[in-house]
């Protein structure tokens, strides 16, 4: 296991040192994506990118076309040996999980996994999520008038809540947040993440042992005691490994740049406050800030047609979220952040088809609990620096911010 998150942390270190030639639709203007993306979807939404290792590869921008490619059940590959001896990596470094499995191996995993992430089943954790936030706020409060909202709220708050879903023992959560965190900084050359990334997935493997021994509440303890004979420990490691990647950074940077809109928009602050449209106002930020930018690279499986495009067996497919999501068919000026904007669940914000995030309803659950709670404690809070000095993150497949200082009073 270790091999396998050392493979994708190399592989985001050679992502970060690949040209802009290549990396630009990763790149924003603000919280916007840069005017190029706009330009290719209106002249060319399926268009050739120049990618290394010899590949044909295609970067998909336009509404219709990405629906039409993540909504494909057979057309396409996302299998994770398609592309490891393509880029030089071991086949030995799959992550496992959804998101690079396909039919029948995908269908099966995700089968055992949905029922646990239905609104009736995730219900249960509503009343800790509220805990979580009340107890974030209260440590902001003491910390005398400034704060990281990114550091001391927006990414302990889905660490948190990812404990108590995979059932992580409480006397161990203050550590499981710190290995959480820590696995996402890439900072002195990587060093402290490969050492994160290490001994989390030693835990992960320690805590699927005891919870075969002795299931609990949580995820493990339920997929165990209802699917224990049918899915083995590598595969169980890789679920709780996705549901760790998968809503952890993608829910704080949500949190963290959701929280920054409302600090520049005090009529929909106003309205979060007063608790009218919440459920409007988060589909819109999801829609309008799309965190998640790009969804997994497929293979196609044979000769497809997409758009004017022919794309030819073997063929990488890139689909921008972030761009379908600003596309005019989503909605009248996509460009305009609008809270009252409805019908608004067609975003791509998780994506579509069968490789949609399959814990959306309870990045929502985080999202609905936290902002109104936030701009209701701290009315006054606004940002401690002029935008201009945010460090927004430059190419980053999940777009966000390192750090986010505030004032709160």
């Amino acid at each position: 296991m270790r091999s396998q998150m050392v493979g994708l942390v190399t592989r985001r270190f050679s992502l970060s040192m690949l040209p802009d030639k290549i990396l630009w639709p990763l790149h924003r203007d603000g919280l916007d994506p840069i005017p190029r993306m706009a330009q290719w979807r209106a002249e060319r939404p399926v268009s050739r990118m120049p990618l290394p290792f010899g590949m044909r590869a295609w970067l998909v921008t336009g509404y219709e076309p990405v629906r039409q490619v993540l909504a494909s059940v057979d057309g396409y590959s996302n299998d994770f040996s398609k592309f490891a001896g393509r880029v030089g990596i071991s086949v030995g470094q799959d992550p496992g999980g959804l998101g690079f499995a396909d039919p029948p191996v995908h269908t099966r995993l995700r089968k055992v996994l949905t029922p646990e992430f239905t609104m009736r089943r995730l219900a249960r954790l509503q009343p800790r999520i509220d805990a979580i936030v009340a107890g974030r706020l209260d440590a902001m409060a003491e910390l005398g008038g400034t704060a990281d909202l990114w550091h001391d709220f927006a990414l302990p708050l889905p660490a948190l809540t990812i404990c108590e879903l995979l059932g992580v023992p409480y006397g161990d959560r203050d550590y499981f947040q710190k290995l959480s965190t820590a696995r996402f900084d890439l900072g002195q050359a990587g060093s402290a993440a490969l050492g994160a990334i290490s001994e989390s997935l030693s835990y992960l493997g320690g805590l699927i042992e005891s919870q075969r021994r002795n299931p609990g509440d949580g995820l493990l303890g339920s997929l165990i005691r209802n699917h224990g004979d049918e899915i083995d420990d590598r595969e169980l490691a890789g679920l709780a490994d996705g549901v760790l990647t998968g809503g952890l950074e993608t829910s704080a940077s949500m949190l963290a740049l959701g929280a920054l809109v409302l600090m520049t928009n005090p009529i929909m602050a106003d309205k979060m406050r007063a608790g009218e449209g919440v459920d409007l106002m988060v589909e819109e930020l999801l829609r309008y800030l799309t965190v998640v930018q790009v969804a997994f690279p497929r293979v196609a499986v044979h000769d497809v047609r997409v758009g004017d495009a022919d794309i030819r067996a073997g063929d990488v497919v890139m689909c921008s979220l972030s761009g379908a999501d600003r596309d005019d068919l989503i909605g009248d000026d996509p460009d305009r952040l609008d809270p009252a904007r409805t019908p608004n669940r067609n975003h791509m914000a998780f994506g579509f088809g069968i490789h949609r995030c399959i814990g959306a309803e309870l990045a929502r659950m985080e999202l609905r609990t936290a902002y109104p709670a936030l701009v209701r404690r701290f009315p006054a809070m606004a940002p401690a620096v002029p935008p201009a000095e945010l460090n927004f993150r430059r190419a980053s497949i999940v777009f966000g911010l390192d750090a986010l200082p505030v004032t709160l009073d």
